[in-house]
C-alpha cells in the first residue's frame, strides 16, 4: 500500500472518473461565483464609496426584471444540473451491475467481515478481481457504519436491521484503504482495512485456498437444525406459506399490502415474523431475533434462494403471488385431522427448536484481527 502523502487519491474503479468529473464541475462553478462575487463587491465598494458622485437611487419607471431573472434562472439551471448529475451517479452506485461477484459484508464495532460466494471469510480485508463488477450486500450488527474506499470514490452507510448495497468495478490492481466514514464509537478510527485488487487468475486461486463452506450449504444445515423443515418443506403445512420458489415473487399480506420477497423481506420474516404475515395464514411463527446472527441469516437466505418453485400441476400456486389462494377450510381440516391436535396454534413439538448448534457468527466483542500482510494476503 502506498502510504506517501497525496493531494488526490488513486482512481481505481469505474466510478472514480465519473465522480471526479462531477467534483471538478462543482469546484469550477463554486470558484467562478466566488471570484465573481468578490470582484463585484470590490467594484461596488469603490464605485459607491463615501463622497463619490453617483446615482444612489433607482430611476423611476426603470425595470430590473431582466436582472432579477438572470440572477435567479442561471443559479437554478446550474443547481438542477448538479442535482441531476449527482442523482445519476447515486443510482449507478446502487444499481446491481450485470453478472456481479456478490459478497456479503458484516460490520461490527470495530471490524469488517467479508464473506465470498463460496463461503470463504476474511476480516479487515477484501480480495476482489480487477475488471469484474462487484456487488456488496452489507448490514451492521450494532450501530451505523459507513463503507468508504477513497480510491474507488464509493461510500455507503451500513445500517443495523436493513441491507444496503454498493456496486462498482475495480480497474486497477493494487492495495487500497478501506475506512469507516461514520463515527461509531471511541475506536472508530481503528475500524479500517484493505481492498486488495488482484488479477482474475490470482483471485480464483486465492478464492480456492483455505476452509470454506458455501452459504447455501450452511443455510440448509441451519434450516434443518432449527427445525424450520417441520413446517416449511413439502408437503407444506397448510398453516405455513410455501418457501419453494418464494424468492423474488410477490407476497400478499394480511393488511392488504404486497411486498417482493427479496433479501430484506426474508430477513424481516425471520427476526420479526409477526410484522408481515402472509394473507390467509396466522402469525404463529416464533421470532428468531437474538437467536440468529446476521451471518446465519445470510446463510439461511442463501439457502432459501435455492428452493425452486414446484412444477405446474404439483399442487402449488405456480407463478401466482404468495397469499393469493389461502388454504381452504377443507384443506386445513384434512391436515389437522392428520395431526395430533386441531389447535389453531402449533403444539410445542411443532414449534421450531433452537438447538445448541455451532454458530456461524463471530463471537461478541472479539479483538480486531491483524490485517493480512503482503507476503500472505489470505491470512
Amino acid at each position: 500500500m502506498d502510504t506517501s502523502f497525496r493531494l488526490f487519491p488513486d482512481a481505481a474503479s469505474d466510478m472514480a472518473d465519473q465522480v471526479d468529473r462531477l467534483y471538478f464541475f462543482l469546484l469550477a462553478v463554486s470558484s467562478f461565483f466566488t471570484l465573481l462575487i468578490f470582484v463585484l463587491i470590490v467594484f461596488f465598494v469603490l464605485k459607491y464609496r463615501r463622497g463619490a458622485k453617483v446615482n444612489r437611487y433607482l430611476t423611476p419607471g426603470k425595470s430590473v426584471l431582466a436582472l432579477e431573472l438572470t440572477w435567479s434562472l442561471i443559479p437554478l439551471g446550474l443547481t438542477m444540473i448538479m442535482f441531476g448529475w449527482g442523482a445519476n451517479l447515486f443510482l449507478k452506485l446502487h444499481d446491481s451491475p450485470p453478472d456481479p461477484i456478490e459478497i456479503n459484508v458484516l460490520a461490527r464495532r470495530w471490524f469488517w467481515r467479508m464473506q465470498h460466494s463460496n463461503g470463504k471469510r476474511e476480516d479487515q480485508a477484501l480480495h476482489i478481481p480487477v475488471g469484474q463488477p462487484v456487488k456488496l450486500r452489507m448490514i451492521s450488527e450494532d450501530v451505523i457504519h459507513s463503507f468508504y474506499v477513497p480510491a474507488f470514490r464509493v461510500k455507503q452507510d451500513v445500517l443495523p436491521g436493513r441491507y444496503t448495497t454498493l456496486g462498482f468495478e475495480p480497474n486497477k490492481v493494487g492495495t487500497f484503504h478501506l475506512f469507516c466514514a461514520e463515527y461509531c464509537g471511541d475506536n472508530h478510527s481503528g475500524m479500517k482495512g484493505q481492498i486488495i485488487v488482484m488479477e482474475p487468475a490470482e483471485y480464483a486461486e486465492w478464492l480456492q485456498g483455505g476452509p470454506s463452506e458455501a452459504p447455501e450449504v450452511a443455510g440448509k444445515k441451519l434450516f434443518e437444525e432449527y427445525r424450520c423443515a417441520s413446517c416449511h418443506t413439502s408437503p407444506v403445512n397448510p398453516r405455513c406459506p410455501p418457501l419453494e420458489g418464494l424468492y423474488g415473487r410477490t407476497v400478499k399480506l394480511t393488511d392488504g399490502r404486497t411486498v417482493i420477497a427479496d433479501d430484506d423481506y426474508l430477513r424481516r420474516s425471520i427476526v420479526d415474523p409477526a410484522a408481515e404475515v402472509v394473507a390467509g395464514f396466522q402469525p404463529i411463527m416464533p421470532t428468531f431475533k437474538g437467536q440468529l446472527g446476521e451471518e446465519s441469516i445470510f446463510a439461511l437466505t442463501a439457502y432459501l434462494k435455492t428452493l425452486e418453485a414446484p412444477t405446474p400441476g404439483a399442487g402449488q400456486a405456480g407463478e401466482a403471488a404468495i397469499g393469493d389462494t389461502p388454504p381452504s377450510d377443507t384443506d386445513s381440516k384434512e391436515a389437522d385431522s392428520k395431526e395430533a391436535g386441531p389447535e389453531p396454534a402449533p403444539s410445542r413439538d411443532d414449534e421450531p427448536r433452537l438447538p445448541a448448534a455451532p454458530s456461524l457468527d463471530p463471537p461478541r466483542d472479539p479483538s480486531p484481527p491483524e490485517p493480512p500482510s503482503k507476503e500472505n494476503p489470505a491470512s
